[in-house]
Protein backbone atom coordinates (compact mmCIF):
# COMPACT_ATOMS: atom_id res chain seq x y z
CA UNK A 1 0.00 0.00 0.00
CA UNK A 2 2.75 2.12 0.75
CA UNK A 3 3.23 5.49 -1.70
CA UNK A 4 5.65 7.45 -0.16
CA UNK A 5 8.80 5.98 -1.91
CA UNK A 6 7.24 6.40 -5.41
CA UNK A 7 5.84 9.68 -4.56
CA UNK A 8 8.87 10.96 -3.18
CA UNK A 9 10.77 9.39 -6.13
CA UNK A 10 8.90 11.59 -8.15
CA UNK A 11 9.44 14.83 -6.42
CA UNK A 12 6.64 16.06 -4.23
CA UNK A 13 8.62 17.73 -1.90
CA UNK A 14 8.35 21.11 -0.54
CA UNK A 15 10.05 23.42 -3.53
CA UNK A 16 12.65 25.47 -1.22
CA UNK A 17 14.33 21.58 -0.99
CA UNK A 18 13.79 21.42 -4.76
CA UNK A 19 14.32 24.49 -5.83
CA UNK A 20 11.36 23.83 -8.71
CA UNK A 21 7.84 22.94 -8.03
CA UNK A 22 7.44 19.11 -8.07
CA UNK A 23 5.45 17.18 -10.56
CA UNK A 24 3.26 14.40 -9.46
CA UNK A 25 3.91 11.14 -9.76
CA UNK A 26 2.95 9.50 -13.06
CA UNK A 27 3.92 5.62 -12.72
CA UNK A 28 2.25 3.14 -10.60
CA UNK A 29 3.79 2.44 -7.23
CA UNK A 30 6.48 -0.36 -7.66
CA UNK A 31 5.09 -1.66 -4.56
CA UNK A 32 1.47 -3.09 -6.25
CA UNK A 33 1.67 -6.69 -7.10
CA UNK A 34 0.64 -6.94 -10.99
CA UNK A 35 -2.51 -9.45 -11.70
CA UNK A 36 -1.60 -12.73 -12.26
CA UNK A 37 -2.90 -14.85 -15.23
CA UNK A 38 -2.98 -18.54 -15.49
CA UNK A 39 -3.07 -19.53 -19.36
CA UNK A 40 -4.68 -22.79 -20.77
CA UNK A 41 -5.17 -23.89 -24.11
CA UNK A 42 -7.65 -26.73 -24.86
CA UNK A 43 -7.33 -29.00 -27.82
CA UNK A 44 -5.82 -32.33 -28.43
CA UNK A 45 -3.18 -33.27 -30.26
CA UNK A 46 -3.59 -34.97 -33.92
CA UNK A 47 -2.19 -37.85 -33.19
CA UNK A 48 -4.55 -38.34 -30.13
CA UNK A 49 -7.43 -37.72 -32.38
CA UNK A 50 -6.23 -40.40 -35.02
CA UNK A 51 -5.76 -43.01 -32.75
CA UNK A 52 -9.62 -42.70 -31.55
CA UNK A 53 -8.09 -41.53 -27.92
CA UNK A 54 -9.86 -38.36 -27.78
CA UNK A 55 -12.21 -37.76 -24.84
CA UNK A 56 -14.91 -37.08 -26.67
CA UNK A 57 -18.33 -38.94 -28.54
CA UNK A 58 -16.29 -38.57 -32.08
CA UNK A 59 -13.31 -40.63 -30.75
CA UNK A 60 -14.28 -44.08 -32.47
CA UNK A 61 -14.39 -41.77 -35.68
CA UNK A 62 -11.13 -40.51 -35.09
CA UNK A 63 -13.26 -37.28 -36.35
CA UNK A 64 -11.31 -33.91 -36.02
CA UNK A 65 -14.28 -31.89 -34.84
CA UNK A 66 -14.47 -27.73 -35.68
CA UNK A 67 -12.32 -26.14 -36.37
CA UNK A 68 -11.04 -29.22 -38.18
CA UNK A 69 -7.73 -31.20 -38.90
CA UNK A 70 -6.59 -27.92 -41.47
CA UNK A 71 -6.44 -25.30 -38.07
CA UNK A 72 -3.34 -26.73 -36.96
CA UNK A 73 -3.85 -25.88 -33.36
CA UNK A 74 0.18 -26.05 -32.99
CA UNK A 75 0.85 -23.28 -34.55
CA UNK A 76 -2.28 -20.85 -33.56
CA UNK A 77 -1.35 -21.69 -29.83
CA UNK A 78 2.74 -19.86 -30.59
CA UNK A 79 0.56 -17.21 -32.35
CA UNK A 80 -1.71 -16.57 -29.37
CA UNK A 81 1.15 -17.19 -27.03
CA UNK A 82 3.40 -14.44 -28.38
CA UNK A 83 0.11 -12.16 -28.39
CA UNK A 84 -0.60 -12.63 -25.31
CA UNK A 85 2.79 -11.91 -23.97
CA UNK A 86 3.13 -8.87 -25.59
CA UNK A 87 -0.46 -7.80 -24.07
CA UNK A 88 1.11 -8.95 -20.69
CA UNK A 89 4.31 -6.84 -21.22
CA UNK A 90 1.90 -3.54 -22.04
CA UNK A 91 -0.37 -3.96 -19.03
CA UNK A 92 2.48 -5.19 -16.55
CA UNK A 93 0.53 -8.44 -15.63
CA UNK A 94 2.16 -11.93 -14.96
CA UNK A 95 1.59 -14.49 -16.76
CA UNK A 96 2.20 -18.27 -16.28
CA UNK A 97 1.23 -20.81 -19.56
CA UNK A 98 0.43 -24.37 -18.43
CA UNK A 99 3.32 -26.22 -20.48
CA UNK A 100 1.37 -28.42 -22.68
CA UNK A 101 -2.28 -28.15 -23.96
CA UNK A 102 -4.84 -29.90 -22.12
CA UNK A 103 -7.49 -32.49 -23.49
CA UNK A 104 -8.26 -34.75 -21.10
CA UNK A 105 -10.92 -34.37 -17.61
CA UNK A 106 -8.00 -35.63 -15.32
CA UNK A 107 -5.81 -32.23 -16.64
CA UNK A 108 -9.09 -30.32 -16.85
CA UNK A 109 -8.92 -31.14 -12.87
CA UNK A 110 -5.25 -30.51 -11.72
CA UNK A 111 -5.88 -27.10 -13.49
CA UNK A 112 -8.29 -26.12 -11.56
CA UNK A 113 -6.63 -27.52 -8.29
CA UNK A 114 -3.64 -25.92 -9.54
CA UNK A 115 -5.53 -22.32 -9.70
CA UNK A 116 -7.34 -22.82 -6.53
CA UNK A 117 -3.55 -23.61 -4.52
CA UNK A 118 -1.99 -20.78 -6.05
CA UNK A 119 -4.87 -18.25 -6.40
CA UNK A 120 -4.06 -15.83 -9.55
CA UNK A 121 -6.50 -13.03 -10.22
CA UNK A 122 -7.54 -14.67 -13.48
CA UNK A 123 -7.12 -17.08 -16.08
CA UNK A 124 -7.77 -17.35 -19.69
CA UNK A 125 -8.95 -20.12 -21.68
CA UNK A 126 -8.28 -20.57 -25.34
CA UNK A 127 -10.58 -23.03 -26.53
CA UNK A 128 -9.94 -24.45 -30.16
CA UNK A 129 -11.44 -27.74 -29.64
CA UNK A 130 -15.92 -27.44 -29.89
CA UNK A 131 -16.57 -30.86 -28.00
CA UNK A 132 -14.43 -28.59 -25.04
CA UNK A 133 -16.80 -25.86 -24.28
CA UNK A 134 -18.27 -27.28 -21.22
CA UNK A 135 -14.59 -27.85 -19.77
CA UNK A 136 -13.88 -24.10 -20.31
CA UNK A 137 -16.73 -23.35 -18.73
CA UNK A 138 -15.51 -25.33 -15.59
CA UNK A 139 -12.79 -24.03 -15.61
CA UNK A 140 -13.04 -20.55 -16.00
CA UNK A 141 -16.19 -20.69 -13.10
CA UNK A 142 -14.33 -22.68 -10.51
CA UNK A 143 -10.55 -22.15 -11.03
CA UNK A 144 -10.43 -17.76 -10.09
CA UNK A 145 -12.37 -15.34 -9.29
CA UNK A 146 -12.76 -14.91 -13.19
CA UNK A 147 -11.63 -14.77 -16.07
CA UNK A 148 -11.50 -14.81 -19.78
CA UNK A 149 -12.69 -18.07 -22.50
CA UNK A 150 -11.47 -17.25 -26.31
CA UNK A 151 -13.33 -19.11 -29.28
CA UNK A 152 -12.09 -18.56 -33.02
CA UNK A 153 -14.50 -18.33 -34.95
CA UNK A 154 -14.86 -21.80 -37.06
CA UNK A 155 -14.20 -23.44 -33.67
CA UNK A 156 -17.69 -23.89 -32.89
CA UNK A 157 -20.61 -25.85 -34.42
CA UNK A 158 -23.83 -23.43 -34.69
CA UNK A 159 -24.57 -20.98 -32.04
CA UNK A 160 -21.73 -20.37 -29.25
CA UNK A 161 -22.94 -22.23 -26.18
CA UNK A 162 -25.61 -20.01 -24.10
CA UNK A 163 -23.59 -20.77 -20.87
CA UNK A 164 -20.46 -19.28 -22.03
CA UNK A 165 -22.19 -16.29 -24.17
CA UNK A 166 -24.97 -15.31 -21.40
CA UNK A 167 -23.30 -15.85 -18.27
CA UNK A 168 -21.83 -13.28 -15.85
CA UNK A 169 -18.32 -13.46 -13.63
CA UNK A 170 -16.05 -13.87 -16.92
CA UNK A 171 -15.99 -12.54 -20.38
CA UNK A 172 -16.15 -14.36 -23.55
CA UNK A 173 -14.94 -13.78 -26.82
CA UNK A 174 -15.80 -15.38 -29.81
CA UNK A 175 -14.33 -13.89 -32.98
CA UNK A 176 -10.67 -13.57 -35.33
CA UNK A 177 -7.53 -13.06 -33.96
CA UNK A 178 -9.14 -10.48 -32.01
CA UNK A 179 -6.06 -9.60 -29.64
CA UNK A 180 -8.30 -5.94 -28.82
CA UNK A 181 -10.84 -8.44 -26.98
CA UNK A 182 -8.18 -10.02 -25.57
CA UNK A 183 -6.54 -6.65 -24.16
CA UNK A 184 -9.57 -5.53 -23.02
CA UNK A 185 -10.29 -8.96 -20.76
CA UNK A 186 -6.74 -8.19 -19.23
CA UNK A 187 -7.08 -4.52 -18.68
CA UNK A 188 -10.10 -5.34 -16.44
CA UNK A 189 -7.56 -7.91 -14.42
CA UNK A 190 -5.14 -5.34 -14.14
CA UNK A 191 -7.94 -2.59 -13.04
CA UNK A 192 -9.46 -4.72 -10.27
CA UNK A 193 -5.72 -5.75 -8.99
CA UNK A 194 -4.65 -2.74 -8.68
CA UNK A 195 -7.93 -0.51 -7.48
CA UNK A 196 -7.68 -3.23 -4.63
CA UNK A 197 -4.40 -2.26 -3.78
CA UNK A 198 -5.11 1.41 -3.89
CA UNK A 199 -6.22 4.16 -1.19
CA UNK A 200 -8.51 7.02 -1.57
CA UNK A 201 -7.97 9.89 0.35
CA UNK A 202 -11.40 11.44 1.55
CA UNK A 203 -10.15 15.29 2.94
CA UNK A 204 -13.50 17.02 4.83
CA UNK A 205 -15.59 18.67 7.44
CA UNK A 206 -17.11 15.95 8.92
CA UNK A 207 -15.21 13.08 10.69
CA UNK A 208 -12.52 11.23 9.43
CA UNK A 209 -13.93 7.50 8.94
CA UNK A 210 -11.85 4.53 7.46
CA UNK A 211 -13.45 1.49 5.32
CA UNK A 212 -13.22 -0.44 2.24
CA UNK A 213 -15.25 -0.11 -0.84
CA UNK A 214 -16.81 -3.02 -1.68
CA UNK A 215 -16.85 -3.88 -4.85
CA UNK A 216 -13.76 -2.33 -5.93
CA UNK A 217 -11.27 -3.06 -2.48
CA UNK A 218 -10.47 0.27 -2.59
CA UNK A 219 -9.11 1.53 1.05
CA UNK A 220 -10.86 4.58 1.94
CA UNK A 221 -9.02 6.86 4.28
CA UNK A 222 -10.56 10.35 5.75
CA UNK A 223 -8.71 13.72 6.96
CA UNK A 224 -9.82 16.53 8.40
CA UNK A 225 -10.05 20.01 6.25
CA UNK A 226 -8.18 21.45 9.07
CA UNK A 227 -5.12 19.36 8.23
CA UNK A 228 -4.93 20.07 4.66
CA UNK A 229 -5.73 24.36 5.44
CA UNK A 230 -2.79 23.88 7.78
CA UNK A 231 -0.50 22.54 5.40
CA UNK A 232 -1.78 24.92 2.88
CA UNK A 233 -0.89 27.76 5.06
CA UNK A 234 2.52 26.45 6.04
CA UNK A 235 3.98 27.10 2.21
CA UNK A 236 5.65 29.88 1.48
CA UNK A 237 5.62 31.01 -2.02
CA UNK A 238 9.33 31.06 -2.47
CA UNK A 239 10.79 31.74 -5.65
CA UNK A 240 11.04 28.50 -7.12
CA UNK A 241 7.25 28.42 -6.45
CA UNK A 242 6.75 31.46 -8.14
CA UNK A 243 8.33 31.15 -11.18
CA UNK A 244 6.29 27.80 -12.14
CA UNK A 245 3.13 29.92 -11.10
CA UNK A 246 4.07 32.04 -13.85
CA UNK A 247 5.16 29.87 -15.98
CA UNK A 248 1.49 28.02 -15.60
CA UNK A 249 0.58 31.81 -16.80
CA UNK A 250 2.43 32.55 -19.51
CA UNK A 251 1.30 29.47 -21.31
CA UNK A 252 -2.18 30.05 -21.07
CA UNK A 253 -3.92 31.42 -24.15
CA UNK A 254 -5.52 33.87 -21.99
CA UNK A 255 -5.57 34.94 -18.83
CA UNK A 256 -9.08 36.79 -17.55
CA UNK A 257 -10.22 37.85 -14.20
CA UNK A 258 -7.33 36.28 -12.11
CA UNK A 259 -4.57 37.95 -10.58
CA UNK A 260 -1.32 36.66 -10.28
CA UNK A 261 -1.66 36.50 -5.96
CA UNK A 262 -4.04 33.69 -7.07
CA UNK A 263 -2.15 31.74 -9.43
CA UNK A 264 0.13 31.79 -6.69
CA UNK A 265 -1.92 30.28 -4.31
CA UNK A 266 -2.96 28.06 -6.57
CA UNK A 267 0.55 26.34 -6.91
CA UNK A 268 0.21 26.75 -2.75
CA UNK A 269 -2.36 24.30 -2.82
CA UNK A 270 -0.88 21.91 -5.73
CA UNK A 271 2.15 21.74 -2.64
CA UNK A 272 -0.49 21.04 0.20
CA UNK A 273 -2.45 18.65 -2.39
CA UNK A 274 1.18 16.91 -3.11
CA UNK A 275 2.43 16.84 0.88
CA UNK A 276 -1.21 15.23 2.32
CA UNK A 277 -1.55 12.79 -0.57
CA UNK A 278 2.09 11.95 0.51
CA UNK A 279 1.92 12.25 4.38
CA UNK A 280 -1.73 9.25 3.77
CA UNK A 281 -0.04 7.30 1.68
CA UNK A 282 -2.54 7.74 -1.05
CA UNK A 283 -3.10 7.03 -4.71
CA UNK A 284 -5.99 9.32 -5.27
CA UNK A 285 -7.59 12.04 -3.63
CA UNK A 286 -10.67 13.84 -2.88
CA UNK A 287 -11.29 17.32 -1.07
CA UNK A 288 -14.78 18.75 0.40
CA UNK A 289 -13.30 21.56 -1.53
CA UNK A 290 -16.06 24.54 -2.29
CA UNK A 291 -15.48 26.92 1.00
CA UNK A 292 -11.85 26.42 0.62
CA UNK A 293 -11.64 30.21 -0.40
CA UNK A 294 -8.12 31.20 -1.68
CA UNK A 295 -7.33 27.40 -0.76
CA UNK A 296 -8.98 25.80 -3.81
CA UNK A 297 -6.96 23.20 -5.47
CA UNK A 298 -8.69 23.53 -9.10
CA UNK A 299 -5.32 24.17 -10.75
CA UNK A 300 -3.79 21.25 -8.87
CA UNK A 301 -6.19 19.16 -9.40
CA UNK A 302 -5.93 19.69 -13.02
CA UNK A 303 -2.39 19.30 -13.31
CA UNK A 304 -2.16 15.66 -10.98
CA UNK A 305 -5.54 14.20 -13.12
CA UNK A 306 -3.23 14.47 -16.32
CA UNK A 307 -0.36 12.80 -14.66
CA UNK A 308 -3.09 9.94 -13.99
CA UNK A 309 -3.15 10.63 -10.34
CA UNK A 310 -7.06 10.79 -10.15
CA UNK A 311 -8.26 13.83 -8.00
CA UNK A 312 -11.96 14.71 -7.78
CA UNK A 313 -13.79 17.53 -6.66
CA UNK A 314 -16.23 17.86 -3.61
CA UNK A 315 -15.10 14.26 -1.75
CA UNK A 316 -17.30 12.84 -4.07
CA UNK A 317 -17.12 8.99 -3.69
CA UNK A 318 -18.39 7.37 -7.10
CA UNK A 319 -16.93 10.34 -9.07
CA UNK A 320 -13.80 9.84 -7.81
CA UNK A 321 -13.96 5.80 -7.59
CA UNK A 322 -14.50 6.70 -11.45
CA UNK A 323 -11.65 8.61 -12.01
CA UNK A 324 -9.38 5.29 -10.83
CA UNK A 325 -11.21 2.92 -12.87
CA UNK A 326 -10.61 5.04 -15.82
CA UNK A 327 -6.64 5.44 -14.90
CA UNK A 328 -5.94 1.59 -15.09
CA UNK A 329 -8.94 0.71 -17.49
CA UNK A 330 -8.45 3.62 -20.12
CA UNK A 331 -4.44 4.92 -19.24
CA UNK A 332 -6.45 8.16 -19.80
CA UNK A 333 -7.29 10.88 -17.02
CA UNK A 334 -11.36 11.85 -16.48
CA UNK A 335 -12.91 15.12 -16.46
CA UNK A 336 -15.07 15.31 -13.24
CA UNK A 337 -18.00 17.43 -14.21
CA UNK A 338 -21.48 18.55 -13.56
CA UNK A 339 -24.05 17.65 -16.43
CA UNK A 340 -26.33 19.50 -17.78
CA UNK A 341 -28.26 19.05 -21.30
CA UNK A 342 -28.98 21.23 -24.54
CA UNK A 343 -32.97 19.78 -25.10
CA UNK A 344 -33.28 21.36 -28.15
CA UNK A 345 -30.13 19.36 -30.30
CA UNK A 346 -30.41 16.60 -28.23
CA UNK A 347 -26.33 17.46 -26.94
CA UNK A 348 -24.82 16.83 -23.26
CA UNK A 349 -23.24 19.37 -21.53
CA UNK A 350 -20.12 18.74 -19.03
CA UNK A 351 -18.84 21.71 -17.41
CA UNK A 352 -16.23 21.91 -14.50
CA UNK A 353 -12.89 23.85 -13.04
CA UNK A 354 -10.69 20.45 -12.59
CA UNK A 355 -10.17 19.47 -16.29
CA UNK A 356 -6.54 18.36 -16.97
CA UNK A 357 -5.22 19.87 -19.94
CA UNK A 358 -3.17 16.83 -20.96
CA UNK A 359 -6.89 14.47 -21.35
CA UNK A 360 -4.31 11.77 -22.97
CA UNK A 361 -1.66 11.09 -20.32
CA UNK A 362 0.94 12.34 -19.67
CA UNK A 363 2.64 11.32 -22.42
CA UNK A 364 -0.14 12.88 -24.70
CA UNK A 365 -0.29 16.22 -25.83
CA UNK A 366 -1.56 19.26 -24.21
CA UNK A 367 -4.87 21.18 -25.09
CA UNK A 368 -5.01 24.78 -25.02
CA UNK A 369 -6.45 26.32 -21.66
CA UNK A 370 -7.00 29.90 -20.38
CA UNK A 371 -6.83 30.86 -16.82
CA UNK A 372 -9.80 31.85 -15.38
CA UNK A 373 -11.43 32.23 -12.26
CA UNK A 374 -13.65 29.74 -10.49
CA UNK A 375 -17.46 30.56 -11.46
CA UNK A 376 -19.30 30.04 -7.95
CA UNK A 377 -18.38 32.28 -5.61
CA UNK A 378 -15.39 35.21 -4.05
CA UNK A 379 -12.18 35.04 -3.96
CA UNK A 380 -11.54 34.80 -8.24
CA UNK A 381 -9.46 32.19 -7.10
CA UNK A 382 -7.83 30.41 -10.96
CA UNK A 383 -9.58 27.51 -12.79
CA UNK A 384 -8.56 26.76 -16.10
CA UNK A 385 -10.81 26.81 -19.21
CA UNK A 386 -9.39 23.83 -21.18
CA UNK A 387 -10.13 23.65 -25.06
CA UNK A 388 -11.14 20.07 -25.94
CA UNK A 389 -10.63 18.78 -29.42
CA UNK A 390 -13.80 19.08 -31.69
CA UNK A 391 -14.89 15.08 -33.31
CA UNK A 392 -12.59 13.95 -30.28
CA UNK A 393 -14.13 10.14 -29.27
CA UNK A 394 -15.33 10.62 -25.54
CA UNK A 395 -16.83 8.23 -22.71
CA UNK A 396 -19.16 9.32 -20.58
CA UNK A 397 -18.65 6.93 -17.29
CA UNK A 398 -19.73 6.39 -13.51
CA UNK A 399 -19.48 4.21 -10.94
CA UNK A 400 -22.16 3.56 -8.66
CA UNK A 401 -20.99 2.73 -5.32
CA UNK A 402 -23.17 -0.07 -3.42
CA UNK A 403 -25.24 -0.96 -6.53
CA UNK A 404 -23.34 -3.13 -8.62
CA UNK A 405 -23.55 -0.85 -11.35
CA UNK A 406 -21.32 1.39 -13.89
CA UNK A 407 -23.06 3.72 -16.53
CA UNK A 408 -20.87 3.89 -19.77
CA UNK A 409 -21.83 6.04 -22.63
CA UNK A 410 -19.70 6.58 -26.29
CA UNK A 411 -19.55 10.15 -28.03
CA UNK A 412 -17.84 12.86 -29.75
CA UNK A 413 -17.03 16.62 -28.67
CA UNK A 414 -18.67 18.89 -30.20
CA UNK A 415 -16.93 22.21 -29.62
CA UNK A 416 -15.90 24.01 -26.33
CA UNK A 417 -18.29 26.64 -26.36
CA UNK A 418 -17.44 30.10 -24.92
CA UNK A 419 -19.02 31.55 -21.99
CA UNK A 420 -20.74 33.74 -22.44
CA UNK A 421 -23.60 32.18 -24.16
CA UNK A 422 -22.90 29.53 -22.34
CA UNK A 423 -22.74 29.16 -18.10
CA UNK A 424 -22.18 26.42 -16.29
CA UNK A 425 -17.98 26.63 -15.02
CA UNK A 426 -14.36 27.12 -16.38
CA UNK A 427 -14.28 24.49 -18.69
CA UNK A 428 -17.16 23.60 -20.74
CA UNK A 429 -17.82 20.77 -23.26
CA UNK A 430 -20.37 19.81 -25.27
CA UNK A 431 -21.08 16.14 -26.66
CA UNK A 432 -23.01 14.16 -29.30
CA UNK A 433 -23.87 11.16 -27.31
CA UNK A 434 -24.36 8.07 -29.31
CA UNK A 435 -27.41 5.70 -30.49
CA UNK A 436 -29.71 8.00 -27.76
CA UNK A 437 -32.93 9.30 -28.72
CA UNK A 438 -33.37 11.82 -25.46
CA UNK A 439 -29.98 12.95 -24.14
CA UNK A 440 -31.52 13.56 -20.59
CA UNK A 441 -32.25 9.73 -20.21
CA UNK A 442 -28.77 8.56 -19.84
CA UNK A 443 -28.69 11.05 -16.92
CA UNK A 444 -25.82 9.04 -14.30
CA UNK A 445 -26.71 11.34 -11.03
CA UNK A 446 -23.78 13.85 -10.17
CA UNK A 447 -20.34 13.67 -11.14
CA UNK A 448 -20.03 11.45 -14.04
CA UNK A 449 -16.62 11.57 -15.60
CA UNK A 450 -15.56 12.19 -19.59
CA UNK A 451 -12.71 10.49 -20.90
CA UNK A 452 -11.32 10.94 -23.99
CA UNK A 453 -11.08 7.28 -25.43
CA UNK A 454 -12.28 5.69 -28.87
CA UNK A 455 -15.39 3.24 -28.40
CA UNK A 456 -12.99 0.06 -28.58
CA UNK A 457 -11.30 1.24 -25.35
CA UNK A 458 -14.77 1.86 -24.23
CA UNK A 459 -15.62 -1.79 -24.25
CA UNK A 460 -13.29 -2.49 -21.93
CA UNK A 461 -16.13 -1.35 -19.47
CA UNK A 462 -18.20 -4.37 -20.90
CA UNK A 463 -15.12 -6.82 -19.55
CA UNK A 464 -14.71 -5.19 -16.78
CA UNK A 465 -18.86 -5.32 -15.87
CA UNK A 466 -19.18 -8.97 -17.26
CA UNK A 467 -16.03 -10.29 -15.03
CA UNK A 468 -17.00 -8.94 -11.73
CA UNK A 469 -20.64 -9.11 -12.00
CA UNK A 470 -21.74 -5.81 -12.49
CA UNK A 471 -24.75 -4.17 -14.56
CA UNK A 472 -23.68 -1.82 -17.06
CA UNK A 473 -26.14 0.70 -18.29
CA UNK A 474 -25.33 2.60 -21.86
CA UNK A 475 -24.88 2.26 -24.71
CA UNK A 476 -21.33 0.52 -25.04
Amino acid sequence: MATAGAISAAGIITSSLAGTLPAMATAPNASKAPARVLVAFLYPPAHVVEAGEMEDGWARHNWFTWPGNQFMPEEQEKKFTHEIHRIAEKLDIDVEFMPTAIYQSEKVDAFISKAQAEKPDAVLIVNFWNSLSPWSYRMVKEAAPTGIVYQPVGSNHQLPPEYLRKSDGFYYIHSIENWEEIERGLRAVRTKKMLSQSRLLRVSGAEPVHEQEAKLGVDLVGAPADEFNAIFDAVQPDEALIREAMRYKEEAFHVTGVNDEYIIDAFRAHQAVGQIIERYEADAITIECLMLKHRKPCISFAINNGNLIPNGCENDLNGTLTQMLGRWLFDRPGFMHNPEFDTSNNHYFASHCTCATKLHGPEGPEQEYMVRPFFHQLPNTAALDVQWTPDEPVVLAKYHSGQDAVSCWTGKVIESPASPPTGGCATRVLVAVDKVDDVCDIYPGPHPILFCAKPGLARSMNAFARMYNMELIGNV
